[in-house]
């Protein structure tokens, strides 16, 4: 068994930001929402990033989605447990394998008076389903069309069997948009001055400084505790620390382990890190070159030393996965142990795959995670696999992780996944049965247990699938097994809330003092 060694910690890892012109609501849309203003007690959180749009069908990201979700409501959503729990939907059943049904919460209308109801949920997921609307959110790719059956129940017809659909309307693919403001206004006039159901209204946006939302006074789920949200994009952890220092931010979220140190220690500021689900692990090109043997690849796992890893590189903030399902997601089997780090074995099943003396390979990441790949390249160089780190930035990273072509991140890349419906298909659904878009491995068996997963709507089912398939993972290591990391926060005295594990920043259960 190998021995722990040092591994130099790497300098922070950059907090890159977007960009966004002055927008405020029209006071004619505050028929359910709140007088604008700034009086009262106001809570402001930072994040990396400015939202890419305020229409919520339009986008596919967190930042924008931290912002939307405290303006838009979804069917389902998370309770403090995260599990399912209701939303706009109060219950949801499967009449037959191709169709979900939804009954409504009476009652509930949008900030502008419109009511919300099976119509309009039924408008707004037909509009996310419509090619016209271009949007980048996937999740619902099996569902063909949403009918209002009566005034408070919605059928969503699919054209396969989805078992998590509940899960997938619980953030991105189940908000409700307004369908009466959308023909008055517009898709381009919903984006400036966006209307929901949500426990905050727009106010004002001014991209590049601040996002600015009023508490709803009549909002179904009762008026938040505090009269103003704001967000701010701060891309630099060392723009955080002055913020906080200068009580002009009560939250920064999004924090790296290495940015937390900087700020770490500063009276008034407290580093608070919660279990996440975000989970990293090494993509391999099991087609060809040494990583086509299975010896190969397990060595790769036994020589990374993962413990090690997140206490010298991730300051302890992270958690080691055996493999790449996160413990918090539906389908995690805990009778699977994570692989033993043995550099002794590891250099073993290469040497009896024909590799005594190692071999030479590409290791491809982004460059905000040069500390982390830098540091597994040493790792796999203790073992003899020579492993050079290629980095290249987040456009061209996606640009070729999107691509027809399998192998343009060459045969090692280091990926991450966040699977935020909290199960388990959303990790491997694109990365392990062999015709998927990320799949660099063909294994029949593998195909077999995803199509069952997939296709059955039985959970005691599903869970068989998921916990064969982790067995089948670990055994043929077609990726090597990491970790899956903390949500990271900063804050100060004033704010008081319990972040879920996806770590979106819904905020309207938050309380703060005076």
């Amino acid at each position: 068994m190998a021995g722990p060694s040092h591994l130099s910690r790497r300098t922070a890892l950059r907090l890159g930001g977007l960009a966004l012109p002055a927008l405020a609501l029209p006071g004619a849309l505050t028929a359910c929402g709140t007088a604008t203003g700034s009086q009262g007690r106001v809570l402001r959180v930072a994040q990396t990033a400015d939202p890419k749009t305020l229409d919520p069908q339009r986008q596919g990201d967190l930042f924008s989605m931290n912002v939307l979700i405290n303006l838009f409501d979804t069917l389902t959503t998370r309770d403090p447990d995260n599990r399912l729990a209701p939303g706009l939907a109060l219950s949801w059943s499967a009449p037959d394998p191709l169709t979900w049904r939804f009954r409504l919460r009476p009652g509930v209308c949008f900030h502008n008076g419109e009511p919300c109801d099976a119509h309009a949920v039924a408008f707004s997921l037909n509009r996310l389903l419509d090619p016209a609307t271009k949007s980048p959110i996937v999740e619902l790719r099996y569902v063909r069309r949403a009918v209002a059956v009566d005034a408070l129940t919605v059928d969503l017809q699919c054209s396969q069997p989805d078992p998590i659909i509940p899960a997938k309307v619980s953030l991105f693919g189940g908000v409700a948009v307004p369908p009466g403001y959308l023909k008055q206004v517009g898709s381009a006039g919903f984006a400036k001055h966006p209307v929901g159901t949500g426990p905050f209204t727009f106010e004002q946006f001014q991209r590049d400084h601040q996002l600015r939302m009023r508490a709803n006074p009549r909002y179904w789920g009762g008026r938040p505790d505090y009269d103003e949200l704001v967000f701010l994009p701060m891309p630099e952890p060392s723009s955080a620390l002055a913020s906080l220092q200068s009580d002009e931010v009560d939250i920064v979220a999004g924090l790296t382990p290495d940015a937390a140190l900087q700020i770490q220690g500063y009276r008034g500021v407290e580093i608070r890190h919660y279990p996440g689900i975000r989970t990293s692990y090494l993509s391999l090109d099991t087609t060809q070159g040494p990583l086509r043997d299975v010896r190969v690849r397990q060595a790769l796992n036994h020589a990374v030393d993962v413990p090690l890893l997140i206490k010298a590189v991730l300051d302890g903030k992270a958690r080691e996965v055996p493999t790449m399902f996160p413990r918090e997601s539906f389908g995690f089997d805990p009778s699977v142990a994570p692989y033993t780090r043995d550099l002794g074995l590891a250099k073993k099943l290469l040497a009896d795959a024909g590799f005594p003396d190692g071999f030479d390979t590409t290791l491809t990441a982004q460059t905000t995670d040069a500390n982390v790949a830098e540091a597994i390249s040493g790792l796999l160089a203790r073992a003899g696999v020579r492993a050079r780190v290629e980095l290249v930035d987040t456009g061209t990273y996606s640009s070729r992780l999107t691509s027809s072509n399998r192998g343009a991140l060459g045969p090692i890349y280091l990926a991450a996944s966040t699977g935020w419906t909290l199960d388990a298909e959303s990790l491997v659904q694109s990365n392990v049965r062999h015709d998927r878009r990320q799949s660099r491995w063909h294994n029949a068996e593998a195909d077999r247990l995803v199509d069952a997963e997939e296709q059955s709507l039985d959970p005691a089912d599903r869970q068989r699938a998921f916990s064969g398939l982790q067995r089948l993972l670990k055994q043929e290591a077609p990726f090597v097994f990491l970790y899956q990391i903390d949500n990271i926060y900063a804050v100060d005295t004033k704010p008081r809330w319990q972040p879920g594990v996806v770590g979106v920043l819904a905020m309207a259960g938050a309380r703060v003092s005076a």
